[in-house]
């Protein structure tokens, strides 16, 4: 099965296409923005696909990163996913931002508890956590950083994703044993593919995967009253 995988939940504007059966990602391509995605992320689609074999033709399902991240870099790579999965005729799935962060730990066997963390500002972070084995001890929610912290208990526990320092240095403040691997802005686009390779298209619906309501909110001071309609 061939995949192609897109990201732009976060920091990245990010694509690869990966083979089921290769070590790596056949074509692959990241650009570092806060901003800007939604002019990035065709063209460098088009570049990644250039490289590869049979073109889109030679597809088999696309997957993209759901969330949590940038509210509008999600509905971009959502967007684009869905588009491409359309004119293909293949399935779209949905991998959460939080679960490609952990799966690298997770696939290495840790024997330690694997936490998640995403910085969503404000003192908070996007959090999930997972003991051995992949079973799940904290489901993805927002919380506070020390909320985090408590949450991965005595230890021993490793942590990755953008927020990682944050909870590590609160964690290691209360006494608990914990490192940090992987504080990277985004998820490795390689893993985003390899879990949207094993997902269940029935249930990894591409989908944006909100745990906050949205920073921006409607403009109300300079809006003019309605006047009543006379009757």
């Amino acid at each position: 099965m061939r995949i192609l995988a897109i990201d732009t939940a976060l920091g990245l504007c990010a694509a690869c296409v990966q083979q089921d059966d290769a070590e790596t990602p056949l074509s692959a391509e990241s650009l570092v923005m806060e901003r800007g995605h939604a002019e990035a992320l065709l063209p460098l689609i088009e570049r990644v696909m250039a490289r590869v074999d049979g073109g889109f033709k030679s597809l088999d399902r696309v997957a993209v990163t759901i969330g949590p991240g940038s509210f509008t870099g999600i509905r971009v790579g959502i967007a684009a996913a869905r588009a491409i999965g359309l004119a293909a005729k293949i399935p779209v799935v949905g991998v959460t931002s939080l679960t490609a962060f952990a799966a690298p730990l997770v696939a290495r066997g840790q024997q330690r508890l694997v936490g998640a963390a995403i910085d969503a500002r404000h003192g908070h972070v996007f959090f999930q956590a997972v003991a051995p084995g992949g079973r799940s001890v904290v489901n993805a929610r927002h919380i506070s950083i020390r909320d985090a912290a408590r949450a991965l208990g005595a230890g021993p526990a490793v942590l990755a994703g953008s927020g990682a320092g944050l909870v590590a240095a609160e964690a290691r403040a209360l006494g608990v044993d914990v490192s940090t691997e992987g504080v990277n802005m985004a998820p490795q686009i390689a893993w985003v593919a390899r879990l949207g390779l094993t997902a269940d298209p029935a249930t990894a619906l591409p989908k944006p995967f909100y745990l906050r309501p949205a920073d921006a909110k409607p403009q109300t001071a300079a809006q003019i009253p309605r006047q009543p309609v006379p009757q």
